[in-house]
Parts: C-alpha cells; structure tokens; sequence
C-alpha cells in the first residue's frame, strides 16, 4: 500500500491510496465546515442533491441508468458529524479499468461523472431542479424519522445534546425535521455554493492504480471558485458543569435506556480509549462481566469515547426498575479501574481487541479513506500499525490517571410509560 497526501489548493487536500489488491476505486470528497442548528440542514441537502442529478444527466433515473450501463458503478452522498465540524460529501466507486470487458474507460467517465455533479448540478436561477431536490428531501426526512426509531442511536443524540448544550457538537449532523422541512431549492442551493467558496476539503482516491488525472481534474475545477476557507477545530474539550445535568424523555418501549456521560481533561487519547475498551468495549470488559452477566442488570452495557470533545459514554438497555443498580455498579467499576484494579489479562485482552480492529483497516476502501481521514483530523498521519505500537506502550499507570481524570457530567434516561410506584 501506498500514501500520499498533496495540496490541489489553499485548504484543499488530495490523498492517493494505491493499494494492487483492490478491483475497484473509490472517490471520496470531504467537505468540513463548522456545525451549526441554522445552518446544518441546508448544507446537508445542498450537499445530498448533487447524487441525485448533474447538468448531463437530469433526472435520477437517467443518472442511474447510466451509472448501471458503467458495470453498476456506485455514487452517493454522506452528512456526518466529528464533534462540533460537519461533515458533507460525494462519494464514488466503480471497477478499475483492467477488469472492463471491452476496454472502457470507466475511471474516465465516473471521474467526469463525478465532477459534473460537483461543479456542474442540475440547477438554474440559482435553486436546484424541483424534481431532484425534492427526492433528497424526502430521504432526509425519512432518515431524520429512521433515527427516531432506532431508539439506542436516538438515546445517544439526545445524551450528545444534553452532553454538549450550547456547543456545535449538540447538534445533529442533519438538522431537526422542522429545519430540515423548512429549506427550500434555493436555499439549499446557496448552502452547497458556501460550501464550496468556505469549507476546508479533503479528497480520497483508493485505487489498484495511480491516476494523476484524478487529482487534475479536481485542481482545475476548484481553480475555478473563489475560495475563503473557514478554521474548523477538530478537537474542543467540552467543559465539565458544576452539576450533573439530566434529561428524560418518555416513549412507548419496553426496554429503557440510559446514557452516562463522563467528561476528562487528560490529552493521552491512547490510555483514554485504552480505558474505554477495558471499562466496556468487549465482551470481557468490567461493565460487560459485571453489569450484564454478573448482576443480570442490563441488556446491553456499552462504553465509548468521544476523543474530539474529551468524552466518554457508557449506554444500556434495561428495565426500568434496574437503571439506578445499574449507574450504581457502573460507577462502582470505574472506581475499581481509578484504584489500579486492572489485571494484566484485561489490559491483553484490550491490546488484543483493538489489533483486530486496525487489523480490518485496508480491507476496504472505504476502511483505507476512513482512516486516513481521522489521522488527518488527529494532526498525525500514521499506519495502523505505528498506531498499534502506540497503545501497546500504554502502561496500566496511564489508564488509572486517564480514569482519575473522569467524571460523570450528565444523564440521559429514555423511560417508558409506565406509571412510577
């Protein structure tokens, strides 16, 4: 495998992974720009839009036809959040050119493909076409409704809200339905022209084969716009409150949950998430071990860091009647972690666990660019297995001061309707 990152332009970064054992190639344009309540649905469907037409190929259907007859080649945008940045982009894949039957040149045609839809939308007197933004509404919407029914993902943005009150990162990556029901094409319009005139960027290319063109292509359609790159921070530590805060909602479920958040001033993020993944990440953790199988508590009992805003969360599952027994035992084994109680065999299995995971990076694409992408946002680009060596020389000292560093800042219950005895 092969890495290298360059500057097309004054903010804007171009990173080439070449890896021979891939069959296809894959783009991905990152768009960064700060998250705000006003201003994060219309980025998100100004961004959505451009996957679903471009000035060449004006409706959906044609745009997927196409993409079809280009052996089912992929194109879709994202929205996420990393903190108090938002995330928005295009991204697409295709199978590398040697594997076409006839010889075309489909890296070509989807490099062209995607720049059309990037620079060249289908889009006049300064709206989107009605059609096209009209489909990427709706999908926003239904995935804003979808996230309301996936009541573990929901209890974790509200515990974010709670959490994170007055900062960006309270915000969710895609507005509230209301905001979002409230753009309109134009709006979102201007949104997606901001964003390419204001927010930082940075472009994958993971490909069996370089491809100067790629990164070409790009530089010249970006010369063409009158950049002013906004500062975003990848890394804001919330601050802790003097009280613990909490909120509750009420919903027609059975299973209620709970999300402890606990905030840190300590800068070691290796013994932060050394912690996290011996406190709750496995399934040989203290919370996994005692909470669920010892003391029958919880469903599911579930650790995990928020390193760009200095957090950590640990979620259940349970019965209503449980939740106080449960934060009891929960905070009862992080003292255990704060008075030294780590075993060699935990802090193995915690080495052991996260090796497997950066073992899984390059199996993927998309794994390659994801990773690459948040050693960017680290300020340190390095290989999953410098990365490694780095949390084996972790010492048990440094995940009891990173625990001693902790504390619980907020709570959020997502209860059921049953009448309290």
């Amino acid at each position: 495998m092969e890495y290298k990152r360059t500057e097309l332009a004054d903010n804007i970064g171009f990173s080439s992974i070449i890896d021979e054992k891939f069959k296809t190639s894959s783009i991905s344009i990152r768009f960064i720009t700060p998250l705000g309540a006003q201003t994060a649905a219309a980025n998100a469907l100004g961004m959505g839009t451009l996957s679903s037409s471009n000035s060449e190929y004006t409706t959906l259907a044609a745009l997927s036809e196409k993409l079809s007859s280009l052996y089912g080649a992929g194109l879709s945008s994202f929205a996420r959040k990393r903190g108090d940045v938002q995330i928005l982009g295009l991204g697409a894949s295709w199978i590398a050119n040697r594997y076409a039957i006839d010889g075309e040149d489909i890296e070509g045609e989807m490099l062209g493909i995607v720049r059309d839809c990037l620079f060249r939308p289908n889009a006049k007197g300064g709206e989107f076409d009605a059609e096209s933004f009209a489909i990427t509404k709706k999908d926003l919407l239904d995935r804003i409704d979808a996230e309301l029914n996936n009541k573990r993902g929901f209890a974790l943005a509200r515990a974010a809200e709670t959490a994170f009150t007055g900062e960006p990162a309270e915000n969710s990556c895609y507005g509230t339905k209301e905001t979002a029901s409230a753009v309109g094409a134009a709006e979102a319009f201007r949104a997606y022209e901001r964003l390419l005139r204001t927010a930082q960027v940075e472009i994958f290319f993971v490909s069996p084969q370089e491809n100067p063109k790629a990164a070409e292509l790009l530089r010249e359609s970006f010369s063409e716009i009158d950049r002013s790159p906004e500062a975003v921070a990848f890394r804001n530590k919330s601050p802790l409150r003097d009280d613990i805060a909490t909120a509750q909602d009420e919903f027609d479920v059975r299973q209620c949950k709970m999300v402890l958040t606990f905030k840190s001033d300590s800068d070691d993020t290796f013994a932060m998430k050394m912690l996290s993944t011996i406190f709750g990440e496995t399934p040989v953790s203290k919370l996994f071990m005692n909470v669920r199988e010892k003391m029958s508590l919880c469903y599911y009992c579930a650790c995990r860091t928020v390193a760009s805003k200095g957090a950590l969360m640990v979620d259940i599952g349970a019965e209503r009647s449980n939740l106080e027994k449960a934060k009891a035992e929960i905070l009862h084994q992080l003292d255990e972690i704060k008075n030294g109680s780590i075993s060699d065999e935990e802090l193995e299995s915690a080495i052991t666990s996260i090796e497997n995971a950066l073992c899984q990076v390059g199996d993927t694409p998309s794994s390659y660019a994801g990773w690459y992408f948040e050693r960017f946002c680290d300020g340190a680009i390095r290989t999953p297995q410098e990365q490694l060596l780095d949390y084996k020389s972790v010492t048990k000292a440094r995940i009891v001061q990173a625990a001693n560093s902790i504390k619980l800042d907020s709570i959020y219950l997502m209860l059921n309707k049953e009448v309290q005895e």
